[in-house]
C-alpha cells in the first residue's frame, strides 16, 4: 500500500474543520427538525414570531457556516494530496515505472477521507452532547412549548456517511489527476524549472531578499490562502461572537468564538509548518551564504504578513455584512431585534490579540529556522 493510516493522520486540519462544521450544522438542523414538530401547537402572536425567528436562524447558520467550512475542507484536502505527491514523487515514479497505472496507485489515497470521517463523527457526537443545554438556551424564556431532542438518521447520513465517502472519492480522483505526469518527471523528485516558457515573466530587479519574499508568496499560493483564512477566521469569529450577546444566546457566542480560535490556530499552525518544510533547502543555502536567522525568517515567513492583514480586514467586513443581512433581511418582520452596528472597541481588541498571536507564532518558527541542520538538509 502506498498510503498508510499514519500519513492520513497528519490531516488534523481537515478533521478539525469537519468537526466544527458538523457540530454546528447538526445542532441547528436537529433543532430545526424538532421545532417543526411543534409548529401546530405554537400559539399566534408573540410565540409565532419567536418560532419563525428560531427557524430562520437555524437555516441561515447551517447554510453559511456549513457552506464556508465545506469549501475550506475541500481546498485543504486537495492541498494535502498534492503536497503528499510532491514529497513522494520518487516513490510514486518507481511504481509507475514498474507498470502500476495512475488509478491503481490513486485508489490507495482513499485513506485521506478517514480524516473527514474522524472529524464528522466527532462533531456529530459532540453536537448531541451539547444539545440539552443548547435547546434550553434557545427557549430559555419559555415562549415555546418544551422541545424534545429527537434523533434523525438522515442527519447521520448527510453529515457523516456521505461526506466521508465523497471526500474519499474526491481524494482518489484528484490523486489520479495529479499522477498523470511522465515517469521521468516523477523520478527527478523536483518540479520542472519555471523558466522553460518563452516570454515568461521575469523577476523584477531588486535586492535578493525582496525578490525571494515576492517569489515565496507567488509560488506558495495555497499556503498564502491558509494564512489568509486563519486571520479571516480569527477576525470574523471573535467579533461575531461579541455581537451574539444581542442577536443570540451566550452559548452561541462562546461556541462561535471557540470554533474561530480552533480554526485559526489549526490552519495557521499547518500553514507555517508546511512553509518551513517546503523551504528548508532555500533556508540552508541562505545560511551557507551568510544570511542571518532574522533575514531568513523575514524573507520566508515575513512574506505572508500582508496576507494576514488582508484576511483580518476581509473577516471584519464579512462578519458585519453577515450579521447586518441577518437583522435586515431574515428578521425584518420581527419586532424588538436591535440594529447591528460595528463594535469598534471589540474590533481593536481582536486586532491587538491577533497581531500579538501572529507575531508570537512567527517568532517561534523563526527560532525553528535557526535549529535546521544545513548538513542534514543537504544530505537528504
Amino acid at each position: 500500500m502506498v498510503i498508510r493510516i499514519r500519513d492520513a493522520a497528519k490531516l488534523l486540519g481537515i478533521s478539525v474543520i469537519a468537526c466544527c462544521a458538523v457540530l454546528v450544522c447538526t445542532m441547528f438542523c436537529n433543532f430545526y427538525l424538532d421545532i417543526r414538530q411543534i409548529e401546530a401547537t405554537v400559539l399566534p402572536a408573540q410565540a409565532r414570531i419567536f418560532y419563525e425567528a428560531q427557524v430562520a436562524t437555524a437555516r441561515v447558520v447551517c447554510l453559511v457556516s456549513g457552506g464556508c467550512l465545506l469549501m475550506t475542507s475541500v481546498v485543504m484536502l486537495l492541498f494535502y494530496i498534492k503536497h503528499y505527491i510532491d514529497v513522494h514523487k520518487k516513490e510514486l515514479g518507481i511504481l509507475k515505472a514498474l507498470g502500476y497505472s495512475e488509478w491503481r496507485i490513486a485508489v490507495h489515497f482513499w485513506v485521506f477521507g478517514s480524516g473527514v470521517f474522524t472529524g464528522t463523527a466527532a462533531g456529530f457526537a459532540g453536537a448531541f452532547a451539547l444539545m440539552p443545554k443548547f435547546y434550553e438556551l434557545q427557549n430559555k424564556e419559555g415562549i415555546l412549548p418544551e422541545i424534545a431532542i429527537g434523533f434523525h438518521p438522515e442527519l447521520l447520513l448527510y453529515f457523516v456517511i456521505l461526506p466521508s465517502a465523497a471526500f474519499a472519492l474526491l481524494a482518489v480522483v484528484y490523486a489520479a489527476f495529479q499522477l498523470k505526469k511522465p515517469v521521468l518527471s516523477l523520478l527527478r523528485g523536483q518540479a520542472q524549472a519555471l523558466s522553460n516558457k518563452k516570454g515568461g515573466r521575469r523577476e523584477a530587479a531588486g535586492p535578493f531578499l525582496d525578490g525571494l519574499r515576492r517569489s515565496t508568496l507567488r509560488t506558495k499560493k495555497t499556503l498564502a490562502f491558509f494564512i489568509f483564512f486563519a486571520s479571516f477566521c480569527f477576525s470574523s469569529m471573535t467579533q461575531m461572537s461579541a455581537g451574539m450577546k444581542d442577536l443570540g444566546s451566550e452559548m452561541m457566542g462562546w461556541m462561535i468564538l471557540l470554533i474561530g480560535l480552533v480554526l485559526a490556530g489549526t490552519t495557521l499552525f499547518l500553514a507555517i509548518t508546511t512553509v518551513i518544510r517546503g523551504n528548508t533547502r532555500t533556508i540552508a543555502m541562505m545560511r551557507v551564504f551568510g544570511y542571518s536567522q532574522k533575514e531568513c525568517g523575514r524573507a520566508i515567513l515575513g512574506a505572508y504578513r500582508s496576507m494576514a492583514c488582508l484576511g483580518f480586514a476581509v473577516g471584519t467586513m464579512y462578519q458585519y455584512v453577515l450579521l447586518r443581512l441577518m437583522v435586515d433581511l431574515v428578521f425584518k418582520d420581527f419586532a424588538g431585534v436591535p440594529v447591528y452596528e460595528p463594535d469598534v472597541p471589540v474590533m481593536l481588541v481582536s486586532l491587538a490579540c491577533f497581531a500579538g498571536l501572529y507575531e508570537l507564532v512567527m517568532h517561534v518558527y523563526s527560532e525553528k529556522i535557526r535549529k535546521i541542520s544545513v548538513k542534514e538538509i543537504m544530505l537528504a
